[in-house]
C-alpha cells in the first residue's frame, strides 16, 4: 500500500499529461487515460522515457461499458485506486453566438461528457477507492462554473458567456458538493479544481498561464493530507466561490 495508484481521464494531451507527468515525479503509479488508446500509449511512453512510472488505460468517459472495463482492468492490476482525477472535458460551442443560439446537441454532448461522465466514472471506480487508505477525488471544473463571479459585472468572467460549457462546470461543483457530503465520513475527500485560464488547445495560445502551473491545483489536491479540505472549490490553494 506505499505506491499510490491514480487514474487520470483525459491524459494524453494538456493539462492532464501534466499532471500525470507532476504526479508520477511525486512517486504516484500513474494511469494515464484517454479515449483513443493510442494516444494514451503514446503519452505513457513519453513519460516512460523520462524515467516515471506510468502505464496507459483506454477509457471513454461517454460510454459506461468502456468505464467498466476499464475499471476491472485497474482492479485486476492493482486492487484498488488511490487517487482519480476527473479530467476529461471538452468545450463545444460557438463563441461567436449568443447562449440562446447555441445548439441543444452542443448542450447535450457537452453535459454528457462534463457532467454525466464524471458521475459514471465515479459511480463505477469508487468500490476502488473505498480500498484506499485515502482516496482522493478531483473533479476539474473552472472559475467559469462560479455562479457569484457571473452574476457579478465587475468579475473578470462576467463577459464570457458560453452557457453549456459553464452550466456544465456548474453541475460538476454541485456534484462534487454532493459527493463530497456523501464521503464525509470516510477517508476519501473531494474537491473541485480550477487550474486556470492554461495555454491548452481549450485555453488557446494567449491564455495567461503555462501548462505546467495549470497542472499544479489538480496535484494538490490530489496529495491532500487528512487535515486538507473536502468540498471546496480551490485554486492553487485559494478557496474560490460558487
Amino acid at each position: 500500500m506505499s505506491e499510490k495508484i491514480a487514474l487520470i481521464t483525459g491524459a494524453n494531451k494538456g493539462i492532464g499529461f501534466e499532471t500525470a507527468r507532476q504526479l508520477a515525479r511525486t512517486g504516484v503509479h500513474v494511469i494515464i487515460g484517454s479515449r483513443d488508446r493510442a494516444k494514451g500509449v503514446a503519452a505513457a511512453l513519453k513519460l516512460q522515457a523520462e524515467g516515471l512510472e506510468v502505464e496507459a488505460l483506454a477509457i471513454d468517459v461517454t460510454h459506461l461499458g468502456s468505464i467498466g472495463e476499464a475499471a476491472r482492468e485497474v482492479e485486476r492490476k492493482h486492487g484498488r485506486l488511490d487517487i482519480l482525477i476527473n479530467n476529461a472535458g471538452v468545450m463545444l460551442e460557438d463563441y461567436a453566438k449568443k447562449p440562446t443560439e447555441q445548439t441543444l446537441e452542443a448542450w447535450r454532448k457537452t453535459f454528457d461528457a462534463n457532467v454525466f461522465g464524471v458521475v459514471a466514472v465515479t459511480q463505477v471506480f469508487l468500490p476502488l477507492l473505498k480500498k484506499s487508505a485515502a482516496g482522493r477525488i478531483v473533479n476539474l471544473s473552472s472559475i467559469l462554473g462560479s455562479n457569484t463571479l457571473h452574476s457579478d459585472p465587475a468579475s473578470p468572467i462576467y463577459n464570457f458567456k458560453v452557457p453549456a460549457y459553464n452550466a456544465s462546470k456548474s453541475a460538476l461543483n454541485a456534484w462534487t458538493v454532493h459527493l463530497a457530503y456523501e464521503l464525509k465520513d470516510s477517508k476519501i475527500k473531494v474537491n473541485a479544481a480550477h487550474p486556470g485560464h492554461v495555454k491548452t488547445d481549450m485555453g488557446g495560445a494567449q491564455a495567461p498561464m503555462e501548462i505546467v502551473d495549470g497542472a499544479k491545483t489538480s496535484v494538490q489536491l490530489a496529495l491532500l493530507g487528512p487535515d486538507g479540505p473536502n468540498g471546496a472549490f480551490i485554486h492553487l490553494g485559494e478557496t474560490l466561490p460558487w
